[in-house]
């Protein structure tokens, strides 16, 4: 029954585009979450050759190009009849009996359409100590992408801490003198993607004490 129902699906322009998008997410959450995690991308056009995104997949012996699961077909029949929210999780076993712990989330195309299942698995023999590693590994290149980040509850808590933390690093350096202190917080600020935020120049002009010309001023003249 599943097979009737999913085999025949025709992926729009949309739908390709949305999966193609699914590919740089495994590769994101891969080179987060590290070696011990199979990250397998299903396209519901073909499920005879259903996955057309793998990393990791050694863990199930499958490659691009392999077909669909049974139980993923189960689970588009659960999610059809209204008995899944679209996701499930779950513990399996891989061909050699290993153990892991998996999830699979479906992806929505155009039309509220299924048009693919994001799958993820979790070698769960995979050493403590390689798990800790892929989470505080520091090597040159991850090192050199270090930043600060400010997490809030809204863009004024966020334009403010900005603000604040370029105000510090520009007072602190003396190499900027005091006529040229606003303007070069205004354009860090601006290099930050900050007056993309809605009322941000109104903001920042108050907090720096001075005018919204004087914000425009100088991201015209940087411009």
């Amino acid at each position: 029954m599943a097979n009737q129902i999913y085999n025949n699906i025709v992926l729009t322009e949309t739908d390709r585009a949305i999966l193609s998008s699914y590919k740089q997410m495994c590769d994101g959450l891969s080179d987060y979450l590290g070696s011990g995690y199979e990250f397998v991308l299903h396209s519901l056009e073909d499920l005879d050759h259903s996955v057309i995104k793998i990393i990791n997949g050694h863990y199930t012996s499958r490659k691009e190009g392999s077909p669909i699961t049974d139980l993923a077909l189960n689970m588009l029949d659960k999610i059809q009849e209204e008995e899944l929210a679209g996701y499930f999780s779950y513990s399996s076993r891989n061909r050699k009996g290993e153990p892991l712990r998996s999830t699979t989330i479906t992806v929505i195309g155009e039309n509220e359409r299924v048009i693919g299942l994001l799958c993820i698995n979790f070698y769960l023999n995979t050493p403590l100590s390689s798990v800790i590693d892929s989470l505080i590994r520091a090597t040159p290149e991850n090192i050199s992408h270090t930043s600060a980040e400010n997490f809030v509850n809204n863009p004024s808590e966020l334009i403010a801490d900005a603000v604040e933390e370029v105000r510090k690093e520009v007072m602190a350096d003396p190499n900027i003198t005091t006529q040229n202190r606003n303007k070069e917080i205004v354009l860090r600020l601006a290099a930050r993607g900050i007056f993309r935020l809605k009322d941000s120049v109104v903001l920042c002009a108050e907090l720096l004490g001075v005018s919204k010309n004087t914000i425009y001023m100088h991201l015209r003249n940087n411009s």
